[in-house]
């Protein structure tokens, strides 16, 4: 089999789409380098799904601990402590098992039970708390001067929120907020190590680059391509968030800008 026909049948495998077999013995180079990078479908899903919906919520939580009242702040306060204090990988235990006893009580929780929903709902919650606080931060260092401006000017409530505070708020957090954005990608590969199983051996990139290891008896092949996926992902990152960086600044003279700068976290939370 050549190493075109290996990508047609297996490219696609992790979601659903080519060869339902896995190889199971003369492993090539190509087709470790093609499943590996089917699995890394499935981490990009997760990231970009978590990502996305755990701004939003991100940005609600800062505003709710930035908030005079009482409910509303102890309330994004516990769930910022409570999800920035707890293990990720805990967290993951957990929900599965909660989400299965749901699902003994009606069939609509079952959904919850897979990794495309319950692992992506995890890790939104996650990743929401850990970018809350780097939002709640920046909201905290909006320039007085600013706010003060904005009222010159008419605005307040919702308007100055939307038009002033918020976006000089995005353009502070940005660089924190990519190394969150990094590390969540990283942070998908937990989802192996949980209790959401892998359907029909639909994995991620973790799962293919295990399966190689366990076969092979040889970890220096497989994991060395994860990692290099993940690299390769990383610049991705780090190449979008420096787009959008630049046009958070745009306004600001060239040497006011803040520059996007990988600070890598030595360790997992």
């Amino acid at each position: 089999m050549s190493c075109w026909e290996t990508i047609a049948d297996y490219g696609l495998r992790s979601i659903g789409i080519g060869e339902r077999l896995l190889p199971r013995d003369n492993f090539t180079l190509c087709q470790q380098v093609t499943l590996i990078g089917s699995g890394m479908l499935w981490n990009i899903y997760f990231g970009i799904v978590a990502l996305v919906t755990g701004f939003f919520l991100a940005t609600a939580l800062a505003v709710g601990k930035a908030s005079k009242i009482t409910p509303v702040r102890k309330l994004a306060e516990w769930v910022i402590f409570v999800f920035r204090g707890s293990p990720l990988f805990i967290q993951f235990f957990f929900a599965y098992f909660l989400f299965l006893s749901l699902k003994g009580v009606s069939s609509a929780f079952d959904p919850l039970t897979s990794a495309w929903l319950g692992a992506a709902l995890v890790l939104f919650l996650n990743t929401a708390a850990y970018t809350g606080e780097i939002f709640y931060g920046a909201l905290l260092s909006v320039p007085k001067g600013d706010v003060e401006a904005a009222d010159a000017y008419g605005f307040s409530g919702w308007p100055r929120f939307k038009k002033i505070v918020w976006p000089t708020m995005l353009r502070l957090a940005w660089p924190a907020y990519t190394n969150e954005a990094i590390f969540l990608f990283h942070a998908t590969t937990l989802v192996f190590f949980s209790g959401f199983p892998a359907w029909q051996q639909r994995g991620d990139a973790l799962y293919y680059a295990n399966y190689f290891a366990d076969k092979t008896f040889n970890p220096f092949v497989p994991y060395p391509i994860l990692a290099g996926y993940f690299i390769l992902l990383t610049l991705c990152v780090v190449g979008l968030f420096g787009l959008i960086n630049k046009r958070l600044n745009r306004h600001l003279p060239k040497e006011r800008r803040q520059k996007m700068r990988m600070r890598p976290r030595l360790l997992m939370r």
